[in-house]
């Protein structure tokens, strides 16, 4: 099996398909990877065999795009030359975006399956291309949640919805800690994220600001992003004294131990999300959460249950939640309690037997 990925990072999706590739392995399926030479994340320790194509990304979005298409040609092309690939390989590709790949599928007669993560993709064009190429391609798409199915149809192939999941360390991690509603008497409300202003930040900032009266509630912000990036996107923005921005981690743990509150303010008119693996992570942890009313959120988390299904957009609202589990330990345990009931259902057996019934039908179509 050939594993097609662009970005290797520390977001969901090269996470999610660290699991498949681990799912794979157990099942000793000989399989190889092809990410692109940007950026270390999760992928970086991946344990198979792994090739690396050009991509750089760059601060101007335009001249982003370009080196976008022309990674996708350095792609196609490595994987035409490469001879170890077996002829009957299925070619997996993780997310729309490593679309090099498909084109490789589909002009060498290899099966090809999409593990789709995204809705918000742009410019339109460039999303009207990538679902086209997907359409035409695939055999197999997997959704990672019912609505993100029903947001982003593609026509053909047939579908299957299959959930995310927490690895087996990070689960038994987070079962055992002990959530506090407090921490010597601090509410923490910790948000992670990319620095994107439709994944919310803006919000989050704002209502960090609202509440800069009440000493006892502080704000924690730890974005997918360096340092660098960070100065760039607050700059000439005032931050509330009750605010910290975090750069990027590999210890989400850290923070999740300390917080009383997890948030995702993704703007519901901008970006559906379609899972939230890090408000499932939280969830594992016992922390209440707010999310949005729509989307794969609203499939993890039960309004008043686990948390709050909150529209961003209702800064009132918003607010309002945040001070009554403030002010309510009793409510936190109830939903912490519910939180982590859920979670266990998110566990990497239920994703490992699930993505290779999915695959194994399309593995024997090219036998």
């Amino acid at each position: 099996m050939i594993f097609a990925h662009l970005l290797n990072d520390y977001s969901g999706s090269p996470k999610v398909l660290r699991e498949t590739i681990s799912a794979v392995c157990i099942h000793k399926i000989p399989a190889k990877l092809y990410v692109s030479s940007s950026g270390e994340g999760f992928l970086s320790t991946c344990g198979i065999s792994t090739s690396h194509y050009w991509y750089k990304r760059t601060g101007k979005r335009a001249l982003t795009l370009i080196t976008y298409f022309a990674s996708q040609l350095f792609l196609f092309f490595q994987l035409l030359f490469d001879k170890s690939i077996a002829r009957n390989a299925v070619v997996y590709i993780n997310t729309l975006l490593p679309f090099g790949a498909a084109l490789y599928g589909k002009v060498t007669g290899r099966k090809v399956i999409y593990h789709v993560h995204e809705i918000s993709v742009t410019p339109a064009p460039l999303k009207y291309l990538l679902t086209e190429i997907a359409q035409r391609t695939s055999s197999l798409n997997i959704y990672v949640s019912d609505a993100h199915r029903k947001s982003l149809p593609l026509s053909g192939p047939p579908s299957q919805r299959i959930y995310n999941a927490l690895d087996n360390d990070f689960l038994y991690n987070a079962m055992t800690s002990n959530y506090k509603q407090r921490h010597n008497g601090i509410f923490t409300v910790l948000m992670i994220t990319s620095l994107r202003d439709y994944k919310g930040v803006i919000e989050f900032l704002n209502l960090a600001t609202s509440t800069g009266e009440l000493k006892e509630i502080i704000f924690e912000l730890v974005v997918n992003d360096d340092s660098a990036t960070i100065n760039r996107y607050f700059a000439g923005k005032q931050l509330p004294a009750n605010l910290t921005v975090y750069p990027r981690t590999t210890d989400t743990a850290l923070f999740y131990c300390n917080a009383s509150l997890v948030l995702n303010l993704s703007r519901v008119d901008q970006c559906v999300e379609t899972f939230g693996l890090t408000i499932l992570e939280a969830m594992a942890f016992g922390i209440p959460v707010i999310v949005p009313p729509v989307g794969g959120p609203s499939e993890l988390v039960v309004d008043g249950k686990q948390g709050f299904l909150v529209d961003s957009r209702d800064s009132n609202k918003l607010r309002r939640r945040v001070l009554e589990l403030s002010a309510d330990p009793e409510l936190c345990q109830r939903m912490s309690k519910a939180g982590r009931e859920r979670a266990a259902e998110f566990s990497t057996e239920a994703f490992s037997e699930a993505i290779t019934a999915a695959i194994y039908p399309v593995m024997r179509g090219m036998e």
